[in-house]
């Protein structure tokens, strides 16, 4: 499906790879010095998948992590008579360079956060719009921006929560990007803030849903919204930015 082809989405940040590992190392709770690597691979996989549909720029690096993650898993997946002899050999477990790389580039993400942490507080700086944590109003709780990948999910949810009989893609009337725009914006008009699922209310079809995240995305960088959480994993809520 190229839902998207009349309206070209591009985002101006785009994480890694090494992101979405550690993305879902922490979402499914996972050791990241014993890695599944057969459920981290079809999950990655998976994700890979999804940004192929929705036509996201996949830099070079997704794919040869995609790779190494298939080298790793057929060598996990040999018999271990095999597998005793090729570790001997080499002498160390096929998981343990990637997990080398994730641990560094997990405290490298880790510093960074904590001097973005630092910055905040020293400029006594509460909410940020869309370049941080927002404080809504008295009572509410602080929520927190959402990762490229924490959309992904969300949209992933709502794809599989959507019975593949209501979808009615043959005869379904066909949305734009540009369609789909006009409408979030006018939904945030008389609300602050709006559950992300309450976008993908009674969708027609596979069609619209794509063009509705991709309005999603398109709004996100036009920093007219931010997608936030007041939790890690949390229900994500989509929220009009200050004008």
């Amino acid at each position: 499906m190229a839902a998207q082809e009349e309206y070209k989405v591009q985002l101006e940040v785009f994480e890694g790879p090494l992101d979405l590992l550690l993305y879902l190392i922490k979402k499914d709770e996972l050791d990241i010095h014993d890695i599944p690597i057969v459920r981290i691979t079809t999950q990655y996989m998976e994700y890979m998948d999804l940004m192929r549909m929705l036509d996201l720029n996949i830099a070079g690096e997704f794919i040869v992590m995609a790779a190494t993650l298939m080298m790793i898993k057929s060598r996990m997946l040999l018999p271990p008579e095999e597998r005793a002899a090729m570790e001997e050999e080499e002498e160390e477990d096929p998981r343990w360079d990637l997990v080398r790389q994730l641990v560094e580039y997990k405290k490298f993400k880790d510093a960074a956060m904590h001097l973005e942490g630092l910055e905040e507080r020293q400029a006594d700086v509460f909410g940020r719009g869309s370049e941080g944590a927002t404080l809504g109003p008295a009572g509410d709780v602080a929520l927190h921006d959402v990762s490229i990948f924490d959309l992904i999910s969300a949209f992933n949810d709502v794809l599989k929560k959507v019975k593949t009989e209501e979808l009615k893609e043959i005869f379904a009337e066909r949305y734009t990007v540009a369609e789909k725009i006009d409408m979030i914006s006018e939904m945030i008009k008389s609300k602050d803030r709006i559950p992300f699922s309450n976008l993908f209310v009674n969708v027609g079809s596979r069609h619209e849903i794509v063009c509705t995240f991709l309005a999603v995305l398109e709004l996100i960088r036009l920093k007219q919204i931010v997608a936030q959480q007041d939790k890690a994993f949390g229900e994500i809520l989509i929220v009009k930015t200050a004008v």
